[in-house]
């Protein structure tokens, strides 16, 4: 029987892997740049909305190969 996968690594960032980081990373700073445009009174850029989904799209994959992945070997080139 499969061992249950660790939910932790969905919403702790420290059990994220560089996928799921990138993808938070990028919520946050597209959150900044709508909050700095707000301030500003600019208009968002057409298409600005797709941002979050490419994130969110960025971020389930992440959390797939992470829950789903092959644990890693810990064989990295420096």
């Amino acid at each position: 029987m499969a061992d249950k996968p660790d939910y932790r690594k969905l919403y702790h960032p420290g059990a994220f892997n560089a996928w799921q980081y990138i993808a938070f990373t990028g919520i946050i700073m597209t959150l900044g740049a709508q909050l700095i445009l707000a301030v500003i009174k600019q208009p968002k850029p057409e298409g600005f909305h797709w941002l979050y989904a490419v994130w969110a799209g960025v971020f389930v994959l992440g959390s797939l190969s992470n829950l789903y992945g092959k644990p890693d070997d810990h064989h990295h080139h420096h």
